[in-house]
């Protein structure tokens, strides 16, 4: 079977993709509105980038209708946000955050989130996540146009929230003790608790 990205509409080029990179951890995002109203969503088109400097990114593709999602438009306003990453016991909370409020009404509020205070940015960071990146925004980059086009946010990370429970012996974070959760296709999720080791040719 050969599928070809060039014919596919969007969408089903955007259902190929999440049902065929696997899994892809969750970046869940808090940022704030110019006037102080929080928002909260998830994002699964997330990673780190590079250590030098250390810098993530994640996706906040357009919605259906072409418009930003309330992430990006705040983190344009105010260019600076927190990813806190999602466990088995926050996932149900992470999940309620998809929903589509209108812009202005916090989905922390909403859900009931429990949250703290950031160190060096204005969004609050997630109490029970057990590591919290603050960020100040390096720059947003467009690809495509339209419906599900993307704005890659590429954020400098300044410090790291950490819960001393999820460190390892080595003193770096066990992913065992931290059970983060990653998206799979549709609606299914993995766990981190479920590994294997291989060690590497040149160590």
């Amino acid at each position: 079977m050969l599928v070809d990205f060039a014919t596919l509409p969007p969408r089903s080029a955007y259902q190929w993709m999440v049902s065929s990179i696997l899994p892809r951890p969750i970046a869940w995002v808090s940022t704030v509105s110019p006037d102080g109203v929080t928002n909260l969503a998830p994002f699964s088109f997330f990673q780190g980038i590079t250590a030098s400097p250390p810098t993530l990114m994640f996706v906040p593709a357009n919605t259906r209708d072409g418009s930003k999602k309330d992430t990006i438009r705040n983190i344009e306003l105010v260019p600076e946000f927190v990813v806190s990453l999602v466990t088995f016991a926050l996932s149900a909370k992470m999940n309620d955050t998809a929903s589509n409020l209108p812009y202005g009404e916090s989905e922390i509020a909403r859900f009931g989130v429990e949250t703290a205070p950031s160190q060096r940015v204005r969004p609050p960071r997630i109490a029970g996540s057990p590591i919290a990146f603050e960020c100040s925004l390096d720059r947003i980059v467009l690809v495509g146009s339209g419906p599900l086009a993307a704005n890659v946010v590429f954020g400098r990370i300044l410090v790291a929230h950490v819960l001393e429970g999820v460190l390892g012996p080595d003193g770096l974070p066990d992913s065992d003790k931290m059970d983060l959760v990653g998206r799979l296709g549709h609606e299914a999720y993995a766990r981190t608790r479920d590994t294997f080791s291989l060690k590497r040719p040149d160590r």
